[in-house]
């Protein structure tokens, strides 16, 4: 399935979606390298209930979802019915089609002739502020997108809380993933100008909702990504899993509450300075050798970030962790030392 979730397949899709199971796994990845070397215990089990808790409230907001439930005990469950926290999801499928890769790109004309039943290749970014090194800093910088792509009237500053959410999108099925103009994107998903406007909607919808009910345990949504699919009657569907802080970059108190303080730790290592060099070249993740493990200490405040995350977002205690705000103010203690 990927770096980390693994997916049982239940039914294969074919005119009409499958049956899956995706199991969430404590594996955690960076910078698109894949499986790092250590795991994060109860990570899966945070990670797929709040998912869950997402799609739940989306559905009942009336947004298509590819969830069909929590799996406990061998049993499809909903989330309020479950005794404790679980690390499997049953969900539809849909079949991944992947752009042909090619000396000057990817040919993603396939994608043309599609009807329905099929990966959408983007993934589509919303983000509610611009912390300072964002992409879009550079790539408005470089031409690469203009204000009036994202939505802007002027030029934003960094840090700076924006007043409506800019829609940004990146490819999906590519080796190393790469940010795309709203053109570019309409036209490589194969999408009509109508079901791509519906896809901007859909994903403002998806960031209200996550923002509100996060701000209910003093979170706040920075910024996040969905994926989707066209289901076989060609309606858009929510994919993959949405809402938790692997999808989204939370903030409490000012402090990033989301994998930015892994990223933090393995920016000072040697093993970062050669991904810098190397990433995107053939076979760079051999060439770039195995990450070092993560300090004990650090390990332990990022596990609890996930499960007391999940228990101050959800509303039930699924986990014996601290609160959040005391995790938090352990994050930023290492992110100082980091960033020192």
């Amino acid at each position: 399935m990927g770096s980390v979730k693994d997916l049982e397949i239940i039914k294969q899709p074919s005119d009409e979606t499958g049956i899956g199971r995706f199991r969430f796994s404590d594996r955690y990845s960076v910078f698109d390298f894949g499986e790092m070397p250590d795991l994060l215990e109860n990570k899966g089990k945070a990670l797929c209930m709040l998912s869950a808790y997402f799609f739940e409230l989306l559905e009942g907001s009336g947004t298509k979802t590819h969830y069909l439930g929590l799996v406990e005990d061998g049993v499809v469950k909903r989330l309020d019915e479950v005794d404790g926290p679980v690390d499997v999801m049953e969900v539809r499928l849909v079949k991944v089609y992947r752009p042909e890769k090619k000396d000057d790109g990817y040919d993603y004309s396939i994608f043309q002739k599609l009807h329905g039943n099929f990966l959408v290749p983007l993934e589509i970014i919303y983000r509610n502020s611009l912390p300072e090194g964002s992409s879009v800093f550079r790539r408005l910088k470089r031409g690469e997108i203009q204000l009036e792509d994202l939505g802007l009237e002027k030029m934003p500053e960094p840090g700076q809380r924006l007043e409506k959410p800019i829609v940004d999108f990146s490819t999906k099925l590519e080796d190393v993933d790469r940010y795309l103009s709203r053109e570019e994107a309409r036209r490589i998903s194969g999408l009509s100008e109508e079901e791509f406007e519906e896809l901007v909607e859909l994903t403002l919808k998806v960031d209200s909702i996550i923002t509100k009910e996060v701000s209910k345990a003093g979170i706040v949504n920075e910024d996040g990504k969905i994926e989707v699919a066209l289901d076989e009657k060609r309606e858009l569907m929510l994919v993959d899993a949405l809402g938790t802080p692997d999808e989204c970059r939370f903030s409490f108190d000012g402090i990033e509450m989301s994998k930015e303080v892994l990223r933090r730790y393995y920016r000072k290592t040697d093993w970062y300075r050669r991904v810098e060099r190397n990433k995107g070249e053939e076979n760079w993740r051999n060439v770039v050798g195995k990450p070092p493990k993560l300090p004990g200490e650090l390990k332990k405040a990022v596990e609890e970030m996930y499960m007391s995350a999940c228990n101050e977002i959800t509303g039930r205690k699924f986990f014996d962790s601290p609160p959040l705000k005391e995790v938090m103010r352990k994050i930023s203690e290492f992110m100082e030392v980091y960033d020192g």
